[in-house]
C-alpha cells in the first residue's frame, strides 16, 4: 500500500519526534539532539553526526549514519515500522539505538 502525501508526512513527523524524544531523554546528557524542519540530527561525543530526514517525493525516511552510511526507510504498515529498502528486517529506530548503545553505553527505548 502507498502512502498518501498527507499520511506520509504525519507518519514521519511523529516518527521522528519519537526518535528525538526517546534519544534525549536516554542520552541527551552525552549527545546532541535536534529537530528543526523535519530533520532530525544526533551529535556525538568527539565529533560525527546522524542525520534523519523525510524524502516526500519517495516517500521514505533517510539516515546517514557515520557508523553504516545511507540508509533509506519504507513504512511497513503490517509491522507499524520504517524498514530499510536494502536490507531485510533491519527496522530503523533498531539500527539507531543500537549503533547510539554501541557509542554510548546506552540503549534508548520508546
Amino acid at each position: 500500500m502507498s502512502l498518501d502525501e498527507s499520511r506520509f508526512h504525519a507518519l514521519a513527523g511523529r516518527s521522528l519526534d519519537a526518535l528525538a524524544q526517546a534519544v534525549d531523554r536516554d542520552l541527551g546528557d552525552e549527545l546532541d539532539v535536534d529537530v528543526e524542519g523535519g530533520i532530525l540530527t544526533i551529535g556525538l561525543p568527539g565529533g560525527g553526526q546522524y542525520i534523519l530526514n523525510a524524502n516526500a517525493p519517495l516517500r521514505q525516511l533517510w539516515m546517514a549514519s557515520p557508523k553504516s552510511g545511507a540508509w533509506h526507510f519504507d513504512w511497513n504498515e503490517e509491522e507499524a515500522v520504517w524498514l530499510s529498502t536494502r536490507h531485510d528486517h533491519v527496522e530503523m529506530a533498531e539500527l539507531l539505538f543500537d549503533e547510539l548503545e554501541a557509542v554510548t553505553g546506552t540503549r534508548p527505548s520508546f
